[in-house]
């Protein structure tokens, strides 16, 4: 269990050094908005094949591929931070980087669904608030350093020692060898993705492409709806996102510890306060207001993906996790890439105002999606555990 938190961590800590980074990357790429953006779209290029890529790995080769992919991910970023001296640099770099975090996202949210399953207490939501509390203290520690001129590699080779960490943790705790062989046996031929098992994970995926859309809504554009309707200065304006996140870390740890018997209520009570906390920002007068909504809106999409990843691993056979665990986040990620846009999109027709109503929409539609797709899934019931094996995996 201990290393599926360090691993966790380490995730949290590229995030927010890469989050606050993103200016002084741009300067040393001397790369303009548009071909930042541009330059942005091979993160997803580079993520979506890969976390279908690590979970078939997984299966066949065992949960000790995440360590690889954890190291390997500090490492692509120290890489990145050195290389990205013009477009075509900072390209390939977010490439490999989408690729290295996509492969962890699925290696890390795979070791934490075996913890829980063999601890028999919930693992996956506090994993996840350990991101979101790494997510905000790098970020503010890459902000510090940058306040000093130190040079951009420096918070990068700390998340570089981080993740090499994280994944000698992980290979000397979890068991070699895929799930359920004969360690001196070769590895079996993956089971084929019969319809039968990927239906019911592609209907959870779609309630996760609603849930992470409307979590990266908030934290993409909370500063920029600060800064433009509410006129906040530039400190302020950092200020948003932090809220956001800081949120979100305190609601994982502290609704962490319901069991699976409350996951239904927890969807639906968190897609119906992420409606209302983006319905209040879209009112909001003034930046305590806004706070208000984001805070609301934070404890809401804090508890979506890690109860749906939670249904999931609690229901899956282990010869099959890594898969399961992979097509699951593939899906769901779509909605981490497009939430952004989706905002965008309504900024441009409506306002930002107007944008935040079509942000709580989208927490309306998960809240009314909910109960028939978790239905037709068949994930519906707490699935019986066995004793746990090892509190340490």
């Amino acid at each position: 269990m201990v290393s599926a938190f360090t691993a966790f961590a380490a995730f949290g800590a590229f995030w927010g050094v890469w989050g606050a980074s993103v200016p002084r990357v741009q300067d040393q790429a001397d790369v303009t908005d548009g071909e930042l953006g541009f330059a942005l779209l091979f993160v997803g290029a580079g993520a979506l094949p890969a976390m279908m890529l690590v979970g078939r790995a997984l299966d066949r080769w065992g949960l000790r591929v995440s360590a690889a992919v954890i190291a390997l991910l500090g490492l692509v970023g120290a890489g990145l931070a050195l290389t990205a001296v013009d477009l075509p640099a900072l390209c390939a770099g977010l490439a490999v980087a989408g690729a290295s975090s996509g492969a962890a996202d699925v290696a890390m949210n795979a070791v934490a669904g075996r913890a829980e399953k063999l601890a028999g207490r919930p693992v996956i939501t506090r994993a996840h608030g350990t991101f979101s509390a790494l997510v905000v203290l790098t970020s503010l520690g890459t902000g510090a350093a940058s306040a000093a001129s130190w040079p951009l590699a420096v918070p990068f080779a700390v998340v570089a020692a981080l993740s090499v960490a994280a994944g000698a943790a992980l290979f000397t705790t979890l068991p070699p060898g895929a799930a359920g062989q004969d360690e001196q046996a070769a590895p079996a031929r993956l089971a084929p993705v019969t319809r039968s098992r990927l239906l019911p994970l592609l209907l959870v995926g779609v309630l996760g492409t609603l849930a992470f859309a409307s979590e990266n809504a908030h934290q993409s554009w909370s500063a920029v709806f600060a800064q433009d309707e509410l006129h906040a200065g530039a400190w302020l304006t950092t200020v948003a996102p932090a809220v956001f996140a800081g949120t979100v870390a305190i609601t994982r740890f502290c609704l962490g510890g319901l069991n699976d018997a409350h996951a239904r209520p927890v969807l639906l009570g968190g897609a119906a306060t992420a409606a209302l906390g983006a319905l209040v920002i879209s009112v909001s007068p003034n930046l305590l207001l806004a706070a208000v909504g984001l805070i609301l809106g934070g404890a809401g999409t804090a508890v979506l993906f890690p109860t749906l990843l939670g249904i999931v691993s609690r229901n899956v056979e282990e010869a099959y996790r890594g898969r399961a665990t992979s097509i699951v986040g593939t899906v769901s990620y779509m909605g981490f890439l497009l939430g952004p846009v989706y905002v965008g999109v309504w900024a441009d027709a409506t306002g930002l105002r107007g944008a935040m109503v079509a942000v709580a929409a989208l927490a309306a539609v998960l809240l009314a999606l909910t109960p028939p797709l978790l239905r037709l899934s068949g994930f519906t019931a707490p699935s019986a555990r066995p004793a746990p094996e090892r509190a340490d995996a």
